[in-house]
């Protein structure tokens, strides 16, 4: 797997992360889920670098002229519902591509008892599309493969691109070996060096679903009153 790690060049990517890193600043939900939707703006026209383009003819209002126009079939695909926001980021420039969604989510507590539960999918077919699996934390890896298993029952990618916000190193450690060839590229805006006991990203940023939307565990105790 080749890894492309935006933030390890001096960037606007880079002010747009401490924003969402910043505990005062992150508490306005609508500038932390713009926030989300800017790195992904920035990070699908750096993927846009590696996809097929072929010349065609355009008519202008005084003339014709050649431009180079991606090719790819392009299928979004996230994890509900901390990747809405930078999934949408992504439809903002690649504006043809299809969308694909699974619920995923895993059972809090300790590192060693996590359970990943999948309890929704949607997607259109994949075969030979080119496939961009988004979502904003990278921490063990395994939501991130139990939802790519979820996504191929419709189909195999010609190409995958993982996009995400914020990799842990051990989460990288995993796709690789989950991935061992160059054919699937991670695209990271930050990487940092640990996970807590709750395989929870440190420093990271928090809950990005919690930090978009609000706290989830207080809406279901509402719901179950």
């Amino acid at each position: 797997m080749e890894v492309i790690n935006l933030g390890a060049a001096n960037s606007v990517i880079n002010s747009y992360m401490m924003q969402l890193r910043d505990v005062d600043i992150q508490r306005n939900r609508t500038l932390f889920r713009n926030n989300l939707e800017r790195i992904a703006h920035a990070m699908a026209y750096e993927l846009s670098r590696r996809l097929q383009y072929d010349v065609r003819e355009v008519q202008t209002p005084l003339g014709k002229k050649d431009v180079s126009i991606y090719t790819d079939r392009i299928v979004v695909g996230t994890v509900l519902r901390a990747g809405l926001s930078f999934h949408q980021g992504f439809l903002d420039v690649f504006d043809q591509a299809d969308s694909a969604f699974v619920a995923a989510y895993r059972e809090e507590g300790k590192r060693e008892d996590i359970k990943i539960h999948l309890d929704y999918l949607a997607s259109p077919d994949l075969d030979g599309c080119t496939f961009l699996m988004v979502d904003p934390m990278l921490a063990t890896g395994g939501s991130l493969e139990t939802a790519w298993e979820a996504f191929q029952r419709n189909g195999r990618p010609k190409k995958l691109h993982i996009c995400v916000v914020i990799a842990s190193e051990e989460g990288i450690n995993y796709l690789q070996k989950l991935f061992p060839t160059n054919d699937v590229t991670l695209w990271v805006a930050a990487i940092d060096p640990h996970l807590n006991e709750e395989a929870y990203i440190v420093p990271g940023l928090g809950d990005a679903g919690d930090l978009s939307f609000g706290p989830k565990l207080a809406a279901r105790k509402h719901i179950l009153r």
